[in-house]
This record gives C-alpha cells, sequence and structure tokens, in this order.
C-alpha cells in the first residue's frame, strides 16, 4: 500500500464503507449525523481550548464559527471555512473604517453600517453559488463589530483583531477535524447523485419513446437533480480525495444532459403529430426502447455505437426523400431521436471518465464547454436588499431613540437574521425555527451558567458537561428539517454562558442579552414577513417574464447568446421554478409549460439565425409576428409553407433551414396547448 494511501485507512473507514453498503438509508443518515456531531463538538473544544491557551478575550467565538462552518463532508466544510475567512477580515476591515470615522454621528453611522450590510447582501444574491457566503460574512461580521461597539469606538480595532482570531482558531480547528478524522468525502456523494440522475434520465426518455409521459414538460423536472449536482460541484476542488472528477468533464456532462431534457421534450412532441409511424422508424424506436431499459452494461454499451449509425443513417435518408411538411416531421422526429441516442452515450462514458477521475472524452475546449449557468436577477437582489436596509435601520433607530443599552446587540443580532435569511422567498418560517432554538438554548444556558459550571473547575469536565447538549444539538444541525432550531441552540449557548478563562456569571447580563436576542429575532420576524416575503406566485410571475424579455430581445437580435448558454440558463430557471409550483395556486403543468415553450422558441430563433438561408426579410418578418401576435395557429400555417417552399432541401444548409422551421412549427404548437398564463 502506497504512503498517501495509508493517510485514508483506518478499520473504522473500513467499518463504515460496509456499513454503507448494508445498512438502510435511515440508518445511515443517523450514522452520518452522530459522526457529524461528533467531529464538530471535538472541532469546538479543540477550538475552545487554544482561545484560552492564547488568551483571547472571547473564546467563545471560536465554539461558534466551528458550528456555522461545519458541514457534513470535506470539500463543503473546507469551502465554507475560506469564505467565512475572507468574508469576516474584509467585514471586520469595513468596520475599522466606518465606526470611528462616523461615531459622533449615529445616524449617519447607522446608514452607512445598514448600507453596506445590505450591499454586502445584494452582492450575495446575485452571486447564488457558495461563495455568496463571502459577501454573506463581510455584512454581518460587520453587523456583529460594529453596532455594539459604537459605545465605544476607540477599542474597535482592538475588537476587529481578536474576532478575526477568535474566528480563525476555530475555522482551523473546524478543518483539521472534518479533514482528517473519518473524513466524509463529498466526490463519492457527487458520483452517487450522478448515477441516479442519469438512471433518471435514461428511464424518462424511455417513458417517452414508450408514449407513458403525460406532459411534456415532465422531464424538466431533472432540473432539480442538475441544480443539486451543482451545488455539490462546486465543493469538489476543496475535498482532497484521492480521485476527484476532473472539472472539464463535470462541466461536459451537465451540457450534455441539460440538451437531453430538451431533447426528451421535442420528442414527447413529436410523436402524436406522426399520423402513421414508418415501419423501418418504429423498428428502430422499439430497439432504441430497449436499449434504454437494458440492464446489462456491456450489452447497453455494445449496441449504442450499432443504434447510433443505423439512426444517422435513417435520419439522413428521411431529410434527403422529405416532399412534404408531415415528411420533414418524420425527418426531424429521427433527428432527435438519434441526438438522444448520442447524448445518452456521450453522458455514460462522461461518467465513467468522472468516476475514474479522467479528462473528458473528445472535445471538450473550455470555450465549448459551458457548465452549470445561473439565473440572476439584480432588480429582485436589489428589492430584498433594500428591504433588509430599511428593517435594520428602523432597529437602529429604535435603539438611538429609545436608549437602550443593549440595543447594539440586538440591532446586530437583527442584522445577521437580514443577512442569513434574505435568501428565501418566505424568511420567517426559518427564523421562527431560529427562534425555538434560541428559546431552547437560553434554557440551557442559564441552567448550565448557574447550576452546573459553577461546580466546574477542569477543562476535562467542562467537555463532559457540554458533550450530551452539543451532540445533541449537533446531530440535529446535520438534518436539513431541523438545522436552523439547532443553530439556535449551538450558537446561543456560548454567547449566554459567557465562557471564557474564569467563570463569571452575571443575572443581570445574561437576562439583558436573552432579552435582547428573542426581541431582534422576533422583530426580524415581523419585518421580514412584511418587507422580504416574496409569494411564490409573484416569483413564478416574474421568472416567466424574464423569460419572455429575453425572447423579445432575441427576436429583435438583441440578446445573443448560444444555444448551450440559452438551454443551461433555463433549466436552471426551471429548477427555481419547480420548489415555488408547491407553494402556488397556478397550475404548474401550465407554469412548466410555459417555461418550456421560452427555452423552445429562444433555441429556435438561435438556430434560424444561424442558417445561411437568403431569406432575412421573411424570417424577420415572421420573428416581428411572433414578438407581438396571439394567434399562433396562423403563424404556424405561414411557418409551414415557408418549409413546404424549401422542399425537398437539397444540401445541409437547407435541411438545417427546415429543421429550425418545424423546431419552431411544434414549439408554437405546444403553446397552443392551454389558456395563457396570468402575466
Amino acid at each position: 500500500m502506497s504512503k498517501i494511501n495509508l493517510l485514508y485507512f483506518h478499520p473504522l473507514s473500513a467499518l463504515r464503507d460496509r456499513l454503507r453498503r448494508t445498512a438502510s438509508p435511515t440508518l445511515l443518515n443517523d450514522a452520518s449525523a452522530l459522526l457529524y456531531s461528533a467531529r464538530s463538538f471535538a472541532a469546538a473544544m479543540l477550538a475552545y481550548y487554544f482561545a484560552l491557551s492564547i488568551g483571547l478575550e472571547r473564546p467563545s467565538w471560536a465554539i461558534i464559527t466551528v458550528y456555522i462552518v461545519s458541514q457534513t463532508s470535506v470539500g463543503a466544510s473546507l469551502s465554507r471555512s475560506v469564505y467565512r475567512l475572507a468574508g469576516t477580515v474584509i467585514g471586520a476591515g469595513a468596520t475599522v473604517l466606518i465606526v470611528p470615522a462616523f461615531v459622533n454621528m449615529p445616524i449617519f453611522c447607522s446608514i452607512i453600517l445598514s448600507g453596506w450590510i445590505t450591499f454586502c447582501l445584494y452582492l450575495s444574491l446575485l452571486e447564488r453559488t457558495p461563495r455568496a457566503y463571502a459577501f454573506v460574512l463581510a455584512g454581518y461580521t460587520a453587523s456583529l463589530i460594529g453596532f455594539p461597539a459604537v459605545s465605544d469606538p476607540a477599542a474597535i480595532f482592538n475588537i476587529a483583531i481578536v474576532r478575526v482570531q477568535e474566528i480563525t482558531i476555530g475555522i482551523f480547528c473546524a478543518a483539521l477535524i472534518h479533514r482528517y478524522v473519518l473524513p466524509s468525502r463529498i466526490s463519492g456523494l457527487f458520483h452517487i447523485r450522478l448515477s441516479k440522475t442519469l438512471r433518471a434520465a435514461r428511464q424518462r426518455l424511455a417513458d417517452t419513446l414508450a408514449g407513458k409521459l403525460d406532459a411534456v414538460s415532465e422531464p424538466l423536472r431533472l432540473a432539480l437533480e442538475l441544480q443539486f449536482l451543482q451545488g455539490i460541484n462546486h465543493h469538489i476542488p476543496y475535498d482532497f480525495a484521492l480521485s476527484v472528477p476532473v472539472r472539464q468533464a463535470r462541466k461536459a456532462i451537465h451540457d450534455r444532459l441539460a440538451r437531453l431534457i430538451i431533447v426528451n421534450c421535442e420528442l414527447h412532441d413529436r410523436l402524436p403529430l406522426i399520423a402513421a409511424m414508418p415501419a423501418d422508424v418504429q423498428a428502430l424506436l422499439d430497439d432504441v426502447h430497449a436499449w434504454l431499459v437494458c440492464e446489462n452494461e456491456e450489452q447497453w454499451q455494445s449496441r449504442a455505437d450499432t443504434l447510433k449509425k443505423r439512426s444517422a443513417q435513417l435520419a439522413q435518408r428521411y431529410a434527403a426523400q422529405a416532399l412534404s411538411v408531415e415528411d420533414a416531421l418524420q425527418a426531424s422526429f429521427v433527428r432527435w431521436l438519434t441526438e438522444a441516442i448520442v447524448l445518452m452515450q456521450q453522458c455514460e462514458r462522461l461518467s465513467n471518465a468522472i468516476h475514474h477521475a479522467k479528462a473528458a472524452p473528445g472535445r471538450t475546449e473550455n470555450n465549448a464547454l459551458k457548465g452549470y449557468v445561473f439565473h440572476r436577477d439584480p432588480a429582485g437582489a436589489a428589492r430584498t436588499s433594500l428591504g433588509a436596509f430599511a428593517i435594520i435601520l428602523s432597529g437602529c433607530l429604535v435603539w438611538i431613540y429609545s436608549a437602550w443599552p443593549d440595543g447594539g446587540a440586538a440591532v446586530s443580532i437583527l442584522g445577521v437574521c437580514c443577512t442569513l435569511f434574505a435568501s428565501f422567498d418566505t424568511p420567517a418560517p426559518h427564523i421562527v425555527k431560529y427562534i425555538i432554538g434560541c428559546v431552547w438554548g437560553v434554557f440551557l444556558s442559564l441552567l448550565y451558567s448557574f447550576a452546573l459550571l459553577p461546580q466546574v473547575s477542569d477543562f476535562t469536565v467542562l467537555v463532559a458537561v457540554f458533550a450530551p447538549v452539543y451532540l445533541l444539538a449537533g446531530s440535529l444541525q446535520a438534518r436539513p428539517a431541523t438545522t436552523f432550531m439547532a443553530m439556535g441552540i449551538t450558537l446561543t449557548l456560548p454567547i449566554l454562558c459567557e465562557l471564557g478563562a474564569h467563570y463569571s456569571g452575571d443575572i443581570a447580563v445574561a437576562a439583558n442579552t436573552a432579552v435582547a436576542l428573542l426581541s431582534a429575532t422576533g422583530f426580524a420576524v415581523i419585518s421580514m414577513s412584511l418587507l422580504q416575503t416574496v409569494q411564490a406566485d409573484a416569483a413564478i410571475n416574474r421568472l416567466l417574464k424574464l423569460c419572455q424579455r429575453d425572447i423579445r430581445r432575441s427576436l429583435k437580435g438583441v440578446l445573443k447568446r448560444d444555444e448551450t448558454y440559452w438551454t443551461n440558463l433555463m433549466i436552471d430557471r426551471a429548477a427555481l421554478l419547480l420548489p415555488r409550483l408547491q407553494r402556488s395556486g397556478h397550475a404548474s403543468q401550465l407554469a412548466l409549460n410555459h417555461l418550456l415553450y421560452a427555452l423552445r422558441i429562444g433555441l429556435c430563433v438561435m438556430q434560424l439565425r444561424r442558417c445561411d438561408k437568403q431569406a432575412d426579410a421573411e424570417l424577420s418578418e415572421v420573428f416581428s409576428l411572433l414578438s407581438r401576435t396571439t394567434d399562433t395557429e396562423a403563424l404556424r400555417l405561414r411557418i409551414a409553407a415557408m418549409a413546404a417552399r424549401c422542399l425537398p432541401a437539397a444540401d445541409d444548409a437547407s435541411r438545417q433551414w427546415v429543421d429550425g422551421l418545424v423546431d419552431l412549427h411544434c414549439a408554437l404548437r405546444e403553446m397552443n396547448k392551454g389558456p395563457a398564463y396570468d402575466q
């Protein structure tokens, strides 16, 4: 065994791998949560010990940092640690510049601090990747340091330096423990979810060819899997695994899977339009369906090339022989079927390359690959940020004019709530969960501060006393349903207990801090419900309007994007739309149909603009009608007539032109299937 492999060999690791293969999912989730809790508690106590050893003023912040940055995998923990450290340094630096300069003008100082916090929030909402955490930290670090320091501005520099030191210790200890103590690799989770996504894509394609899928937009539901894979994908460079999936291959397989979703929709759309399926096409269709559901991987791979060659030959023959729009439609179906075979084969090959950490097979130049494309909404981010600004500033005004001694602490917590929960459409329910955890944290901290900690005189005993609560809270934090409630416990306990070098229990200080905490979070629930809540219907309508805006720009030639970029962007919009449909009063199928319609129209426009066919005037007129007409049936007839005039297609350029017109003809048919969506 090589030296590097010895670093990762451990009897407990072997036992854990064996349990993964034999245990039930529920048992695995419980075991993973307990292991995460044990690692996090060990890192927290190690950070606390180091902070005490070097005499830091508030060592409790080292504990808090551990529980904020700790994640259930190595990659996620380390990336979060890097972003927290960067955000903390930037936020502390901004606070040192702002507070001393404007401390004599409390209202203006509050405006500047609130403006900085909401500016960072705005950037985090635009980023939409885990890197956004750095902007969040830059904002709420300024809130945590700046508002309480207004009463003592001379000490702001020392407070900032000490806070950065405490957080750095917490980050270091969390990274150390999660990296080397039974590390859970996010690469393994990526492989598992990728295999699941490929199986689902293959099954949905097989269902489409068998006529089992009821809705043309059903394949769009795979967008959520692609979004989840991207969330994992971002942390992989921090995973430090022996076998890390190559970045190019990960981008390439996303491009193929996103395209496969569209191909699946096109096939679903064309099947009912072909009145009498030709015998050779039906035979190919049956063989492709049998190939897709084949469980034997060797047979699957061996039949792929044969089916691809056979389908390509059939598509070329039908395209050359097409004499009517109906013939062109059949040729279009075979063309999309050929692309489905090619994409499915490429996805499987890329999956194998990713699993074995190889480069992507075939042409994968960086400029040809797009990877995941994020939808960004500057106007929506600005609205959310302005709401947060109004909330924080109103809290500052209450604090200033009431002369509340602990008002600075309350406003700092309010700023944290506004930055942490603003990314949710409905932040109030999540803050309520956090408040429930805070109430438990207050109760437990009072119990510890005035009943248990006075009896503790040794660090080992202190660890044993805190272990039951933190191990339970840590296991709850590892479960999505109870994460925020558990954070209320793990973050409140060290602050209210005032963990330092010596016991300093003060009932008045603890009570005032608890009142400030609960007042701030309660105010956050009410104010964010009024100013930050985005109704599901409003969010859906805005997404669909943005899609329509992009289509209009594309029709006018203002928006120039390639097909891969447009497809990946719309897949991300579908992933944003799907969770909101569960809370919406609109028909989910209708909303998805409209999103898919916009996606397909955009692809058709890009394809037709790329053709060299000399029909620019007529095409421009069609695009102009498409941007403003509601009579799509008349437009479909005109497009069909344009395609018929080019048949039979004598060369590749003519065939691409006809293919684009047929695709546009089919996309407009889908728009006629239901009533107009409420825009």
